[in-house]
């Protein structure tokens, strides 16, 4: 067992790392104020190749790994995580359109290579968690979908060219009546909202978008009728791993902070990290961030080595989304009334952590996903 990266993987990290520091870090106060979309930061990603990092060669892309997706992960929304997951999540869509036809593949993954944003439209108004609920309908017209219904909460669709919809193709087969379609945003009837507000990750834009009888072809549908729900499934597999490192790069950021202000913070005549109740509290932040560090690597390396991950990149996501909302709230326990303060970054950060524990399904989805797995050992 070898726990050193290699070379290259120390590099992307590296370079991940100076770029959050460079770029997104020092402005991630004024893009979270203003609910600012960085296009400029994702631009100079996408130049650096920071983003589509597992895109196969063939299509265009560095064709690297999940492993190395969350190694530049981390060190991004170490920088700030509501400008560093939108410059990430082409890799979710990218697992979708990989699972597609060639000519799809070739298309599509060409595109975000290119430079396109791609956006997940699963979640609805009355499908979350329970992706199997899902009510946008896709009726078949000869060599055409006719698409209507509507998705919410979708990370990036103001910015997306395109769309992976999930709708349901057969009304009464429960989660076997799903199928995945291409739909390009300028197709006639497709409309996206206005930003929705919340409460963090304001740089990262999410919107409603609905479908008013949108026409697409069959070739647009990815992989088999019926196949959606399997689709999303191993979607999900291969993306909890990096949602695991976002939350891994806020833990860092939290303790890095903490730690600084706790050597120089001082009261009762001594810096507090003197004080055992805050010396334990950033103890148990390093043993939490480092066990969800691993877990997140782990869930990675088993993709890339062609193995099921479902349980580990469950695992990974509920324990690193559940650590980095419990250490978000001790570095603001830490920094005492300042914490409260929007004067001080560790407000933001405890803003920014809550949605982990509920995008990419919430920490009890993850848990009944857990606990299946081990009723088929």
């Amino acid at each position: 067992m070898d726990f050193e990266l290699n070379a290259e993987q120390r590099l992307i990290q590296q370079t991940a790392r100076e770029f959050a520091a460079r770029e997104i870090y020092p402005v991630s106060a004024e893009h979270d104020a203003q609910a600012k979309w960085p296009a400029e930061i994702i631009r100079k990603a996408w130049e650096l190749g920071l983003m589509n990092i597992t895109v196969p060669e063939a299509y265009g892309g560095p064709g690297l790994g999940a492993l190395e997706m969350v190694l530049v992960t981390e060190q991004l929304t170490w920088g700030c995580l509501g400008i560093g997951a939108p410059c990430c999540l082409n890799g979710l869509v990218s697992e979708v359109v990989i699972q597609g036809r060639e000519e799809q593949r070739r298309s599509y993954l060409g595109r975000m290579v290119a430079g396109e944003l791609g956006a997940y439209a699963v979640t609805e108004p009355g499908a979350g968690s329970d992706v199997a609920g899902v009510q946008t309908r896709a009726v078949r017209r000869g060599d055409e979908y006719l698409l209507s219904g509507s998705k919410i909460w979708i990370s990036n669709a103001p910015q997306a060219t395109f769309f992976t919809v999930l709708a349901r193709t057969a009304p009464d087969a429960g989660h076997r009546g799903l199928s995945f379609f291409l739909v390009d945003k300028d197709a006639a009837g497709l409309e996206v909202g206005g930003h929705i507000p919340k409460m963090g990750q304001q740089a990262g834009h999410t919107a409603e978008v609905f479908f008013n009888d949108v026409v697409v072809p069959r070739s647009a549908l990815i992989g088999e009728e019926g196949a959606g729900f399997k689709i999303a499934m191993k979607a999900f597999d291969g993306s909890r791993p990096m949602v695991a490192a976002f939350a891994v790069g806020l833990m860092q950021r939290c303790l890095d902070l903490s730690l600084s202000y706790a050597k120089e913070r001082k009261s009762f005549g001594k810096p507090i990290i003197e004080h055992q109740a805050i010396a334990h509290k950033l103890a148990e932040m390093q043993m939490r961030l480092d066990a969800s560090r691993l877990m997140a690597y782990q869930a990675a390396w088993l993709a890339d080595a062609g193995k099921r991950n479902t349980m580990q990149a469950s695992c990974a996501k509920a324990f690193a989304c559940d650590s980095a909302m419990w250490v978000a709230t001790e570095a603001m326990q830490i920094y005492g009334g300042y914490g409260y303060s929007k004067e001080y970054p560790v407000e933001k950060l405890f803003r920014d952590a809550k949605v982990l524990q509920v995008y990419e399904g919430t920490s009890e989805i993850q848990r009944n996903i857990i606990a299946r797995e081990l009723a088929t050992r």
